[in-house]
């Protein structure tokens, strides 16, 4: 997978979600204290990603700048 500007870690306002895009094409999405709680790869097309967990669990979002991430109804910033 080329590199894209996305790569790196998103967390939510409140720092209870944390997903990290590795430069693999993986990710890994932390909640609260649990870490490694889903995941799965992902593809970024221009501003959209679409993910793919490990266990069969589909979901897109939209990078609307280089620092916001809007995805399943909550918005990341780049940490």
């Amino acid at each position: 997978m080329a590199q894209h500007p996305y790569v790196g870690m998103w967390v939510t306002d409140d720092g209870q979600i944390r997903h990290e895009l590795l430069p693999n094409g993986r990710y890994d999405e932390a909640r609260g204290a649990r870490k490694s709680a889903y995941q799965g790869r992902y593809e970024v097309s221009g501003n959209h990603i679409d993910y793919w967990d490990d266990t069969g669990f589909t979901a897109d979002g939209e990078f609307v700048d280089r620092n916001t991430l809007h995805h399943g109804g909550m918005i990341f910033r780049r940490q």
